[in-house]
């Protein structure tokens, strides 16, 4: 059976161009909104992060009806960090609307993207954006994805893909450049005519494979995937079995049923083949489970979800001021909380160390685990973490080997020689360099996962907020050799108590300073950059002595630099590997390891 009054797609894309804002006025102009209705901007991004960065993090489902086709779109994220949600959301989907900035062109993601959709056969209609942008070059990145699809292998009907271009901003498509459009009418039709309705049988055995899992308080675990085969009906008993794990067979009731209709879910008493259905009730579900019928239990082959690349320790807070400014501080209010965001996030491991205080958290990037520490903070949650730290494997001869990345960097000429330089010392290697539009040269470079950490941040000095960094995971290669991280120490505060203005004016001539004066501070806790490699111990809460001549009002006669304040991706970008980020609601705070002072120099020595 086809099933031509639906279709399934995905909108897959580079970071920033423009997904979440073309399924946006796909929903205003399908008519999901009320006519009076206050729509916020990228309304798909529903979490504070996603808003207040303008990226998105979790693959979001959605659904518009255009003439009598219900069409379910999945809007993915962009970010590499997020690559495992991508590749999961395409095995629900029939085809994918590939969206290009028309500026940009194709970019290291758009190809990742592009790989992924390609592999798995799906027919793919590309959508140029931003074509209202006054520097829009629409006919040139025509050829670039058409290069870009050559590249990867296409076959001739996969070449054979429509072009559509369009301003999501301004919200109009056409499929013709010199005829101007006031709707999306023709993405509709293009949606529609050229991507295949879901084809199964109604009548064979049960088959929903499960791509992505939402979490909701009320009614626990909720999985969500296409039915490949069969029908779901509401209180139906089903057998949960997954392609990697043959062991795996359960007996499951289906308490609740749901389908999309724009953003909300609608219960529905069953579903049939070719829908994107949310299934509630079943509390052992995960990504890559198949739900089928009990008489015959085939599971449907699932590719492996990546494995993490980079882990740090999230640990309780032990610091002199602990405890003052949270309300989760214990380790079991920690483990209770990493091991619930497994619930969500597939591509996080969370493992139990020695000491019950401490938990190795593993992700895919410094953005992925970045944005958990953020979340986990808003909640009122009070930890510590260490440096991020890559994860090494071995091979059969017992050789080291360490994860390696492919970085895309776009700059302007001037700047190229530096950010060669800068990456050379983290162990890079340049494989090529051309000369892009205006004025920029694009670089790339093959470098180990350890040499981009804490790298940002000095990326964007080094080119003026002017470059674009980009990274894709490259597998694992021998390990390169040390990289140092930082070339200047600390400024370590020497005593407990608050910062004063004398103190921290005789302390800035070390060094750059990371506070200000009413500031709670402990010994080992460090309050700024120094210029040197070796770390400096410095007395901020120093007064000075009164006399009869000398008075604290000359005090306000001091001139302090404003401190440099860092936000939690620089602080976790500075702090090395015998430094901790203490992470409260209210504030971060880089400390020592060990705050001691003699029991830090001797534990240098003994190093």
């Amino acid at each position: 059976m086809i099933r031509e009054d639906v279709r399934n797609i995905a909108i897959i894309a580079h970071v920033d161009h423009g997904k979440t804002t073309l399924v946006d006025e796909l929903l205003k102009q399908s008519g999901v909104f009320r006519e009076n209705q206050e729509v916020a901007e990228r309304v798909m991004d529903s979490n504070d992060i996603e808003r207040e960065r303008g990226i998105t993090i979790l693959s979001k489902n959605t659904a518009v009806t255009y003439k009598d086709t219900k069409i379910n779109i999945i809007d993915t994220p962009g970010h590499a960090d997020f690559g495992g949600e991508v590749e999961r959301v395409l095995k629900m989907v029939n085809g994918v609307v590939l969206v290009v900035d028309a500026f940009e062109g194709a970019m290291p993601q758009t190809r990742f993207v592009l790989q992924k959709a390609l592999e798995l056969q799906l027919p793919v209609i590309v959508c140029i954006n931003k074509i209202d942008r006054p520097e829009a070059r629409p006919l040139e990145v025509i050829d670039e994805v058409l290069e870009l699809f050559i590249e990867l292998d296409a076959n001739e009907e996969q070449l054979d893909c429509p072009f559509v271009f369009a301003s999501a901003k301004q919200g109009f498509a056409t499929l013709d450049l010199d005829k101007q459009t006031t709707d999306m009418k023709d993405l509709f039709d293009t949606i529609v005519d050229y991507i295949p309705a879901p084809q199964g049988d109604p009548d064979a055995d049960t088959q929903v494979l499960i791509s992505t899992i939402d979490y909701n308080e009320y009614v626990g675990r909720i999985g969500v995937g296409k039915i490949d085969n069969g029908t779901l009906k509401i209180n139906q008993d089903v057998a949960l079995v997954n392609h990697h794990e043959p062991d795996k067979m359960e007996k499951v009731k289906i308490t609740k049923l749901y389908e999309f209709d724009g953003l909300n879910k609608v219960e529905v008493k069953e579903a049939t083949v070719g829908s994107i259905v949310a299934i509630a009730g079943i509390t052992d579900l995960h990504i890559g489970d198949t739900l089928c019928s009990l008489d015959n239990p085939v599971a449907i082959p699932f590719q492996k979800i990546s494995e993490p690349t980079i882990s740090m320790h999230f640990m309780v807070n032990d610091s002199p001021l602990a405890g003052q400014e949270g309300k989760f501080v214990t380790s079991r209010h920690l483990r209770d909380r990493l091991f619930r965001e497994l619930n969500t996030d597939v591509s996080l491991r969370v493992e139990e160390t020695e000491s019950t205080d401490s938990f190795k958290v593993s992700g895919r990037g410094e953005l992925h685990l970045s944005v958990l520490i953020e979340n986990m903070r808003r909640e009122g949650y009070e930890f510590a973490v260490s440096k991020a730290e890559v994860i090494y494997k071995e091979d059969e001869r017992g050789k080291k080997l360490e994860p390696m990345e492919i970085c895309y960097i776009d700059v302007p000429e001037e700047f190229a020689g530096t950010i060669i330089q800068r990456l050379s010392d983290r162990k890079g290697e340049l494989q090529g360099m051309a000369p892009t539009n205006g004025g920029y040269t694009r670089l790339e470079f093959s470098i180990p996962s350890r040499g981009l950490i804490g790298y940002r941040g000095q990326f964007m000095t080094d080119t003026k907020g002017n470059g674009i960094m980009n990274t894709v995971f490259d597998g694992y290669g021998p390990y390169k050799g040390d990289v140092q991280y930082r070339k200047q120490g600390s400024l370590i505060a020497f005593e407990a108590g608050e910062a004063i203005t004398y103190g921290l004016f005789n302390a800035q001539e070390r060094g750059t300073l990371f506070i200000g004066p009413g500031e709670k501070v402990y010994a080992g806790m460090i309050v700024g950059q120094t210029g040197k490699a070796e770390d400096i111990e410095v007395n901020v809460c120093k007064t000075k002595h009164l006399s009869n001549t000398r008075t604290s009002s000359s005090d306000e006669a001091l001139r302090l630099v404003p401190k440099k304040v860092l936000s939690l991706e620089q602080s976790l970008e500075y702090i090395d590997t015998d430094e901790l980020l203490e992470i409260t609601p209210e504030s971060l705070r880089i400390r020592k390891k060990i705050l001691d002072p003699t029991m830090r120099k001797r534990a240098q020595r003994n190093k």
